[in-house]
């Protein structure tokens, strides 16, 4: 059959402009990485145990992990402390870590973050209680979440075999914490005021809310994170000096 030229005019724009669509939505890819909305994480409370002894991030009630470093604000000071509290949410218990965060000797975040390992060995992430200060008040609570609460669902803040490579969810909360790991190496070596460590777990970390800021984290098998270095967006450097048990 023989085609009219108006016909093939149609055709033509028809094909260019199925073209630019392709086009375009390509290049969106690239620069904006496409959530996953189908991220729909079981959660069973019978395949949660009640300590928390990955060897990458264990958790022992009574300890208190205290980092120090450099950053853009100034001098850095952060302690997590493993406390004896705990928290269920979804039908897991879930321990209570206290988090807090001084620059130049002011405090500016505290944080209460809700953490749970199952039977496998992966540590869960259940939520945080966010707080930040500005001259000893409270300016905002922006970063808060609770699994199960306005659609949050819970991520893996550290799994028990880590696939070099294959990026994971830490948390998800729409528009507000969508943290993101990835496992690099796991013979790497970090030297810090606190010991100098081989074999430990290199990851990028990031959020899909500030895709342009980039840390590595490196964590030592029976002792957790021990450094993190910002490597895109910043240079801050934030190390391990001491650790205390109660």
């Amino acid at each position: 059959m023989r085609m009219t030229r108006e016909l093939v005019s149609k055709l033509g724009l028809t094909v260019l402009t199925v073209f630019i669509i392709l086009f375009s939505v390509g290049c969106g890819k690239e620069n904006n990485p496409v959530v996953d909305e189908t991220y729909n994480p079981t959660v069973d409370p019978t395949n949660f145990v009640t300590k928390i002894d990955n060897k990458y991030f264990p958790l022992v009630p009574g300890t208190t992990f205290i980092y120090q470093g450099k950053t853009e604000d100034g001098t850095e000071r952060n302690e997590v402390y493993v406390s004896q509290k705990t928290k269920t949410i979804l039908g897991v218990t879930c321990i209570v870590i206290e988090d807090r965060v001084w620059v130049n000797d002011d405090l500016v975040e505290s944080t209460l973050d809700w953490y749970a390992q199952d039977k496998v060995g992966d540590v869960w992430y259940f939520g945080e209680d966010s707080k930040e200060y500005d001259k000893g008040a409270v300016v905002s609570t922006k970063g808060s979440w609770e699994a199960g609460v306005n659609g949050a669902k819970p991520g893996i803040i550290m799994q028990a075999n880590p696939q070099i490579g294959k990026s994971y969810r830490q948390e998800y909360y729409k528009g507000e914490a969508e943290d993101m790991a990835e496992p690099l190496g796991l013979n790497e070596s970090a030297s810090v005021p606190y010991g100098s460590y081989k074999n430990c777990l290199k990851t990028k970390d990031w959020s899909l809310l500030e895709p342009d800021v980039i840390e590595n984290k490196y964590f030592s098998p029976g002792i957790g994170e021990v450094l993190s270095v910002t490597v895109k967006g910043g240079s801050d450097r934030v190390e391990l000096v001491n650790i205390k048990t109660e």
